[in-house]
């Protein structure tokens, strides 16, 4: 499901309306639905929609809310394109047993699979991709009590337990993809030490998704408060990744991204032939 020779690239839908990227853009449905289209066009290789917003301080939502945000933006999306590869952002069972029903192919859970121990066990039976992503608490507290003993070695040593825990659980080893979770409990410091550092996780030997795309640091960095201007910043970021050895860049503004791992791709290899 991830074996590819190239970076792949995930577009970001956010159907909240408080999402720290975009101030909720696509909230709206057909906006949502709009924007998904149009990043396949533009080169998307995987869409990733959530409807529970994970900025810091931001606070859980119920079920029904959640389903209501991103059932309809799935299934507007699958109709458009059966094709497309997409992806749920919850910590739900119940939101992604929905989901997976209209064709969605992979669970990315920003909880590593600890909210809800079900998950593991549909995530088997559905046979999908398995997104495991590092965070510190939730997204409430996760950024006013930011603690490691050995960074980044605890994040190694949670993605070892958390790999170890599903796939005794039954879950394939080439379906599960480690998120070291940017931005997630994480200082600005932390953040540049995962991207410089992304081939320390190498040895866990499973695809590495990076999502730096609009974060707090880069505003830190360009002195730019705007999410919506820091593009440029997450440019960088995502040629990094590439050069580190990340499989996967999880990005709001697709083209550029797409570009721009083709372009660093090329000089690795020194050819521009694929």
């Amino acid at each position: 499901m991830f074996n590819s020779e190239r970076t792949l690239v995930m577009g970001v839908i956010n159907t909240t309306p408080d999402s720290f990227s975009d101030g909720g853009i696509n909230f709206n449905h057909d906006d949502a639905i709009s924007t998904g289209l149009k990043m396949i066009v533009d080169g998307a290789d995987i869409l990733d929609i959530g409807g529970e917003s994970t900025r810091p301080g931001s606070s859980f939502v119920d079920v029904q809310e959640e389903l209501s945000r991103v059932m309809p933006v799935i299934k507007g999306i699958m109709q458009e394109n059966r094709d497309c590869v997409v992806s749920i952002d919850t910590r739900r069972r119940l939101v992604a047993e929905a989901a997976i029903k209209e064709g969605v192919r992979i669970i990315n859970d920003v909880t590593g699979f600890r909210h809800d121990p079900t998950l593991v066990d549909f995530g088997r039976e559905a046979g999908t991709g398995m997104i495991i992503m590092h965070m510190l608490g939730t997204p409430r507290d996760m950024q006013t009590n930011i603690n490691y003993l050995n960074f980044p070695q605890d994040i190694h040593d949670f993605f070892v337990e958390r790999i170890n825990e599903l796939e005794t659980r039954g879950i394939e080893p080439d379906r599960i993809v480690v998120d070291p979770g940017i931005g997630f409990g994480k200082t600005f410091d932390h953040n540049l030490i995962l991207l410089n550092r992304i081939d320390f996780f190498s040895t866990l030997n499973k695809p590495i998704l990076i999502g730096a795309s609009r974060k707090a640091f880069l505003g830190k960095i360009l002195n730019e408060p705007d999410p919506m201007k820091r593009g440029v910043g997450t440019l960088a970021t995502v040629a990094m990744s590439v050069m580190k050895g990340a499989s996967i860049v999880r990005v709001h503004d697709v083209l550029p991204a797409v570009q721009m791992c083709r372009v660093t791709e090329a000089i690795l290899r020194e050819t521009v032939e694929p």
